[in-house]
């Protein structure tokens, strides 16, 4: 079993980040789950949550990801995200203003997709 697997965390538009990782934790429409290196191979569809990706350097990184699919098989896992932002991309002012106007408006879709940013954006 390898120490390591290889992450690529794709959005629609652009390469979010790749990598090597010893862990990586999403939200899947099963729950969550984590992948280790040597996880036995997997497909499914990821829920909007934050993905967090501890690095074989000891660093982690935290993204917030709405949407698409996750992939593991050969120490290689693919995220593939309609929408991702890395946690340090995100600002905290903004998105805590588009929550609060998500609720007054009553648009969930909107709410969680803040809700998610935020939480992705103070776990860094």
């Amino acid at each position: 079993m390898a120490a390591e697997l290889h992450v690529e965390l794709v959005a629609a538009d652009r390469q979010v980040w790749s990598g090597e990782a010893t862990l990586v934790v999403a939200r899947t429409t099963s729950g969550d789950i984590g992948v280790m290196p040597g996880h036995q191979p997997l497909l499914g569809v990821l829920e909007s949550g934050p993905v967090t990706i501890r690095t074989s350097d000891g660093g982690t990184v935290v993204a917030a990801v709405h949407g698409g699919f996750i992939s593991f098989a050969d120490n290689k896992l693919s995220l593939l995200a309609e929408t991702a932002e890395l946690s340090d991309e995100i600002d905290v002012q903004r998105e805590e203003r588009e929550l609060e106007r998500a609720k007054a408006a009553g648009d969930a879709t909107a709410e969680r997709r803040a809700d998610v940013r935020l939480r992705a954006a103070t776990a860094r």
